[in-house]
């Protein structure tokens, strides 16, 4: 309780069992205040929670599975306020159970190969053994490396995503554990257990296996230590990844996920983070861990075989689809190979450049761009490659997205069709019993039109292609310029206010920016509803909770506001006779980004008192 005063508040709960000559564990679980007392630190609470014998009891909760006849309580409500008192991060708890040996062999006892690895109790576990990490970390750490089979162990778990967790704060791919206590966990680096979780591509079947290890290998990607980073970047570990997710007999899902350990290795958006760099210039062990043109070289080994997975002719895997049939679907497997190809442009590697040009790696992601019209996710990372060809310096390049793949000319039959090709030996076929609907990757089509243009403005290359073609040259004039004025959101009646289409904005405002909210008509119409007596003075009162009062006078002004610098969102203040109410209108939030933004209507109204002073 928070007041504890003599007749101004009833005795706890938690305390009444505690005055007792008799009482048992369970009976303290049972309240529903015990969590709340352990927070507050109750100390006769705490001295009775610290015995050996009641963490003992508490793990076992915590760990034990219980037959399937026993009461609720004892499934689901003591496991669950075990687990919670652990992680209230009380220290002598916590120290009665790292500094002895035989409750630490009871905690990880969990893990042996023999005991019940229910997805609810593995949660408790990771939950105890991860407040273990961040309190008690030297201890625990010291504990773990006298017993390394513990790591072979969680390896051989990690289908289960709780056991990930503990996975990859063990190793160290966690900033918050690393950074401080990084000096323990430096045995980690001399173990194998990259190679063990690698090794899981192979041993198993299961996706979720396979989607786990990926997980923790980009993990280390980003925020292991260096000298791990060193060892997922040689080309050794590579080539082993690849030997992975080529094996004919593997489920596609190996080859997608060990794709993905590999485009964290190359992706220059992790590089570009800054408080990435910040925890890197942190640690005492050296520079910023890259992939070396040696791991590059590895990747373009198994260029050609990965590329033999794209030519995908098989037509008896038919989906079906409102719009028609797909034969066969594009799968996650060929999805991120276009990825790794338009991640390995972005690199800048002379060598990965050459032979992605030579074994036609360009050229059919753009031809699958056109197969699959209605895949945003494809036609997304092929328009990278086109713009990473373009934007680059290499002439061959640019000279092989234009003539070889013949990118224009393929937009141009596109632009001309508009509707799905009806052709029977296409893999995206529209419904005999509907008409062929539009193609619905014009707009990243107009994207690459205008980047072109943009382009041509300073490339004599691109530029003379351009002129060359008059077809597109009658394209551009009468569909490509007219469209950009019909998208172009500054021309609509209906648009954002006047005063802020000046506003500087950079490159990562522009899809947050650029919608439709009527915001200026919103602050009229306030403004017209009180100045008109829509809102009576009846209502005023009911919101703000005062007497009577004839509005004075009313101001509105429009603002925009990252989100994330909003504290609420309803903010009310008085001022002397003044009301200013901040109404926030949500405008637009990134599902990828952190950074969301939201117009705020700041609403001013002056009052008169009516004969009651407003407080």
């Amino acid at each position: 309780m928070f007041w504890r005063m003599t007749g101004l508040s009833a005795a706890s709960p938690v305390d009444t069992i505690l005055d007792k000559e008799n009482f048992t564990l369970e009976e303290l679980l049972d309240e529903d205040e015990i969590i709340q007392e352990c927070k507050a630190l109750n100390s006769r609470l705490i001295n009775f929670l610290r015995d050996k014998a009641q963490v003992e009891q508490l793990l076992r909760y915590v760990m034990e599975e219980v037959p399937e006849d026993s009461e609720k309580k004892r499934s689901f409500k003591f496991p669950f306020i075990a687990c919670e008192i652990f992680t209230c991060e009380i220290d002598v708890i916590l120290r009665t159970l790292v500094e002895d040996e035989e409750l630490m062999d009871l905690l990880f006892s969990f893990v042996k190969p023999d005991h019940p690895h229910s997805t609810l109790l593995s949660g408790y576990f990771s939950k105890v053994v991860i407040c273990l990490m961040l309190r008690k970390t030297a201890p625990l750490m010291n504990y773990v490396q006298g017993h390394p089979e513990i790591v072979v162990q969680l390896v051989d778990l990690i289908g289960i995503t709780s056991i990930m967790e503990v996975l990859i704060r063990l190793i160290g791919a966690d900033e918050n554990i690393y950074s401080n206590y990084g000096d323990t966990m430096q045995w980690l680096e001399n173990t194998d257990v990259l190679e063990m979780i690698a090794d899981k591509f192979s041993s198993s079947d299961s996706p979720e296996v396979h989607a786990n290890a990926a997980e923790i290998l980009c993990a280390v990607t980003r925020c292991a230590p260096p000298s791990l980073a060193t060892k997922i970047c040689s080309p050794s570990f590579v080539g082993r990844l690849f030997h992975h997710a080529l094996e004919e007999s593997r489920p596609k899902s190996v080859l997608v996920h060990s794709l993905s350990v590999c485009i964290s290795l190359l992706d220059p958006k992790r590089l570009a983070s800054a408080s990435y760099q910040a925890f890197r210039s942190n640690l005492s062990h050296g520079a910023l861990v890259t992939a070396s043109p040696e791991t590059v070289d590895g990747m373009l080994e198994s260029l050609g075989n990965l590329l033999k997975l794209l030519d995908t002719s098989s037509a008896e895997n038919i989906l079906p689809t409102p719009y028609g049939y797909l034969r066969p679907p594009l799968g996650k497997h060929r999805l991120k190979i276009v990825e790794f190809i338009s991640v390995l442009l972005t690199i800048g590697s002379e060598t990965a450049e050459k032979e992605l040009i030579r074994q036609s790696a360009i050229k059919r992601s753009i031809d699958l761009f056109f197969e699959y019209p209605y895949n945003n996710f494809l036609h997304h990372h092929v328009e990278n490659i086109i713009v990473s060809c373009l934007e680059g310096k290499r002439t061959e390049l640019i000279e092989h997205v234009l003539n070889d793949c013949d990118t224009v000319g393929k937009i141009l039959v596109a632009e001309r069709l508009s509707s799905l090709s009806t052709e029977s030996n296409a893999p995206t076929v529209p419904s005999e019993e509907k008409a062929p609907p539009r193609i619905g990757n014009v707009g990243h089509m107009t994207r690459i039109a205008n980047k072109l243009i943009q382009l041509g403005n300073s490339n004599s290359i691109i530029q003379a292609h351009l002129q060359e073609n008059t077809e597109w040259v009658e394209w551009q004039t009468n569909v490509l310029v007219k469209r950009n004025e019909v998208e172009n959101v500054y021309h609509w009646a209906c648009g954002r206010p006047t005063s802020l289409h000046d506003r500087g904005r950079d490159s990562d405002d522009d899809d947050y920016r650029d919608r439709d909210y009527d915001v200026a008509a919103l602050a009229n119409n306030l403004s017209q509803a009180f100045r008109y007596g829509i809102y009576s003075n009846d209502d005023i009162e009911e919101v703000c909770g005062c007497a009577s009062f004839r509005i004075e006078y009313f101001t509105a002004n429009i603002f925009y506001y990252p989100v994330h610098t909003l504290s609420s969102a309803c903010l009310c203040v008085w001022v002397g006779r003044s009301l200013s109410l901040h109404l926030i209108v949500l405008y637009s939030i990134s599902m990828t980004s952190v950074i969301g933004y939201c117009y705020v209507l700041r609403i001013h109204v002056g009052f008169v008192n009516a004969g009651t002073r407003i407080t």
